[in-house]
């Protein structure tokens, strides 16, 4: 795995189901999906007026994110995405 800088963070996007409550499925082409994904890793912060401010997420967190705030890469054949923590719009409990 790789280290992100500063206050950027990796997510791995999580499959949508295609499929409502009650069984309709639905065509990938009309549907609009949230930017659901997971931490896989992130940096140490970023600084502020010479204070390290640490992340408000971690590692195993579910997030929501901006869909075209994102930096893809693929690495060891597994896709992932990079962005920073001001792109990460919620923390799903």
């Amino acid at each position: 795995m790789f280290e992100p800088l500063h206050d950027n963070v990796v997510l791995q996007k999580e499959e949508v189901e295609n499929k409502t409550s009650s069984g309709i499925i639905l065509s990938p082409q009309n549907k609009e999906t949230p930017g659901i994904a997971k931490v896989v890793a992130c940096g140490k912060g970023k600084y502020v007026d010479g204070n390290l401010v640490p992340l408000q997420v971690k590692i195993g967190d579910r997030v929501v994110y901006k869909e075209y705030a994102t930096t893809s890469i693929t690495y060891e054949d597994t896709d992932y995405m990079i962005v920073s923590e001001e792109s990460i719009l919620a923390i799903l409990k």
